[in-house]
């Protein structure tokens, strides 16, 4: 049976930086990613989840922290399966983009 490549996002975080976590990486034989500094093109939240969540919020006046929770989990409860998906699909397209670009950001 072939095995899958697994592809990890290394997105410069702490503790996906450990040394621990990095020898489990190592241990698994997953390839990684690298996630160049300061990009926030290539942060599956930032360019696929975090857009749509701001227009959804817009105008609106939350007056609780636990206000603010129930708007932002009724909406991210209302986003569909596939939305997931495609943001993590549209993840290489902007990942060689960036490299094309030398590092500068993908959205302008």
């Amino acid at each position: 049976m072939q095995k899958k490549k697994i592809i990890f996002h290394q997105d410069n975080a702490t503790a996906q930086k450990s040394v621990l976590a990095m020898g489990k990486l190592r241990d698994l034989h997953y390839e990684l990613l690298e996630h160049p500094p300061s990009s926030p093109d290539l942060a599956p939240s930032d360019f696929c989840l975090f857009p749509k969540l701001q227009l959804s919020l817009a105008g609106q006046r939350l007056s609780s922290n636990q206000e603010a929770i129930a708007a932002v989990e009724g909406d991210f409860a209302d986003l569909t399966k596939n939305h997931y998906r495609d943001g993590i699909m549209a993840l290489e397209h902007r990942w060689n983009k960036c490299i094309s670009l030398k590092g500068d950001y993908v959205e302008k």
